[in-house]
């Protein structure tokens, strides 16, 4: 896409004093532009940045100083806008409808302007909206819903009965709806559990590439929409995401769990089974969550607790080796110390003892006659 600088203006509905024909062939950032290019800039501190620069036009904020031949166009919120003009250069390909090589079930459905790539299956009973497009080599599975303008990536499978909303995407190598990890001892062998649920995904949900979401033991696995999920995380059995919430690269939510609203799951958090997690709380990075967390609140360290006492255990840990030697030191003294004052008794014992003895001797006899003549 090619975009003038007085049509950018114009379709953002700002009035450019001076007509502008130059072009804006992509966006980049500030180091890495070149003279086609558009980029932001958020802070006063990188108006040097801006002047070294080899972009064509740079969104700042509104008190951004001058920079001497240099376009900016002064906005509210930067950052926001850029990313929003970013999406205007995102290539989109038009729908290139059924590929000869994929499998598609004569009582699938899809809608208009669905594309299915090429070794794509789709199984029997299967709904697809308009304006989707599954990836090559992807499989949709018996009574599978998917719902309008989807983008669902190679080499994804969503196993029978799964249901995505609106607008979701789903990268590369995801997996929905397989088998949660559901056994039981009957004293002999782990005997498996069937996994007669299924997985609801809600609109405008997107999910990492080979991050895998298992189906319900009974009832439903959801995910809340607009909730996004990063590379490689686990969702087990009969988990509920709520809302707009987010999962980052290696953390896992064991079996019948529940998120609220919001919350915020950094990465490599391990939660537990049967955990509630309020709205808006904050996991922070490797916390294990072994119990409930209340809404709002930020937590960290394993197990989980709020951060500021996580925090202050953890500098506390961290002086451990020298809290350990100077006890040591302390114990060293405090036995040199019994041992004086163990000598200092026995010395005060053995002198004591002398001068009882001594008060206790009768003196000795006058001789016979002493003292005459």
């Amino acid at each position: 896409m090619t975009l003038s600088i007085q049509a950018l203006y114009d379709r953002l509905q700002i009035v450019l004093a001076v007509p502008d024909d130059a072009e804006i062939h992509g966006v980049n950032t500030l180091d890495q532009a070149g003279s086609q290019d558009l980029c932001f800039a958020e802070e006063v501190s990188q108006a040097d940045a801006v002047a070294r620069s080899a972009a064509a036009l740079v969104l700042v904020g509104e008190g951004f100083p001058e920079v001497l031949g240099k376009r900016l166009l002064r906005v509210a919120e930067p950052r926001n806008l850029f990313f929003e003009i970013a999406d205007w250069f995102a290539p989109i390909a038009a729908s290139q409808g059924v590929h000869p090589s994929a499998s598609v079930h004569p009582t699938a459905r899809l809608g208009e302007g669905v594309e299915v790539g090429a070794g794509a299956v789709i199984d029997a009973d299967t709904c697809v909206g308009s304006g989707s497009r599954i990836g090559p080599g992807s499989y949709l599975g018996i009574g599978v819903r998917i719902g309008s303008d989807c983008r669902i990536g190679p080499n994804v499978s969503i196993l029978r009965d799964s249901t995505l909303g609106d607008r979701c995407i789903l990268h590369p190598g995801v997996r929905i709806g397989g088998d949660g990890f559901g056994f039981r001892w009957d004293g002999t062998a782990h005997r498996k559990i069937p996994q007669l649920g299924r997985v609801v995904i809600e609109d405008d949900v997107e999910i990492g590439c080979n991050s895998c979401v298992d189906r319900a033991t009974l009832g439903i696995t959801r995910i809340g929409r607009g909730t996004k999920i990063d590379n490689l995380v686990q969702v087990a059995h009969n988990v509920d995401i709520g809302p707009h919430s987010i999962l980052v690269s290696q953390s896992g939510v064991a079996g019948s769990s529940k998120l609220g609203q919001g919350v915020v799951v950094a990465g490599q958090v391990a939660i537990s089974d049967h955990v509630t997690v309020g709205d808006g709380a904050r996991i922070g990075g490797q916390a294990g969550v072994v119990k409930n967390i209340p809404a709002g609140v930020a937590v960290f360290g394993t197990p989980a607790r709020p951060v500021k006492q996580s925090l202050r255990e953890s500098a506390a840990l961290i002086r451990l080796p020298a809290l350990l030697k100077q006890v040591e030191r302390q114990q060293q003294t405090i036995e040199c110390l019994e041992r004086r004052l163990a000598d200092l008794d026995g010395t005060s014992l053995k002198a004591r003892s002398l001068a009882d003895s001594s008060a206790s001797t009768p003196s000795p006899a006058t001789p016979s006659g002493a003292g005459s003549d």
